[in-house]
């Protein structure tokens, strides 16, 4: 009984620091110059934090890379859930590649947009077309991009053949690929698929009783080896689909 109190003592404080946080950041984004500033993006990374803590998430990272993470890096992960979005650039210092309709999302959107995230619209190739030369000027001007090359959030399996966004901007700009793998513990509390809305999701995290958000990191996968942007994202697939079967089944 007193340790189920001091949770909720806690997790009400936790929630209590990111409203008022957030109130912060949404201020904040109207300062002239703080625009995808430096400090803006540094403060996002600690608004991410603070959204997971309110959720009472637990982040436990899996460094199963060898070598170092490069400096300069194209961070991929699978999307089954919506936490992928906040739990990726809390443990990452990236810049997301995110669906235009973020921008809308009230008050959140804006925060995310003085941040520098990038959007495209899925079902616009001209917008798709796009996105990927704004990646490559953002990642030409030294920043960590980070994007889902299922091309969306389909549930907890990798179902969809991989975009080719991520694997052209990696041999364009001689940036390595970062792979990155999440697993819930909880799959099906976590999972995102329709009718549920961001708000059931939200209140399904809140509710869920293992809230362990498991992030397995690789080794880089530099794009020389490839000939072409169809050859690494096949490879690439291959290669999650591997993880997906060692971690998920």
């Amino acid at each position: 009984m007193v340790e189920r109190l001091l949770q909720f003592i806690i997790q009400l404080i936790n929630l209590l620091e990111f409203s008022a946080f957030t109130f912060f950041m949404y201020l904040f984004s109207f300062i002239s110059g703080m625009h995808d500033s430096r400090l803006y993006f540094y403060l996002f990374r600690y608004w991410c934090r603070s959204f997971s803590r309110a959720l009472g998430l637990n982040i436990i990272l899996h460094q199963k890379n060898i070598k170092p993470i490069p400096e300069h890096y194209i961070l991929i992960c699978n999307h089954p859930s919506a936490v992928e979005d906040i739990a990726v650039p809390a443990m990452y210092p990236v810049h997301s590649l995110a669906k235009i309709q973020v921008k809308d999302w009230f008050i959140v959107g804006r925060i995310n947009q003085a941040a520098g995230t990038l959007y495209v619209d899925r079902d616009d190739p001209v917008s798709r077309r796009n996105a990927v030369d704004h990646m490559l000027i953002a990642a030409n001007q030294g920043k960590n991009i980070a994007l889902y090359p299922e091309g969306g959030c389909f549930g907890r399996r990798i179902t969809q053949p991989f975009k080719r966004g991520a694997f052209e901007l990696s041999i364009r700009s001689g940036t390595p690929i970062v792979p990155v793998f999440i697993y819930y513990q909880a799959q099906e509390d976590f999972e995102w698929v329709k009718p549920f809305t961001l708000v059931d999701k939200i209140w399904h995290f809140l509710t869920s009783k293992n809230k362990n958000v498991e992030i397995f990191q690789f080794d880089a996968v530099a794009p020389e080896g490839f000939k072409d942007k169809y050859a690494f994202a096949e490879y690439m697939e291959d290669f999650y689909h591997k993880k997906q079967t060692k971690y998920l089944e």
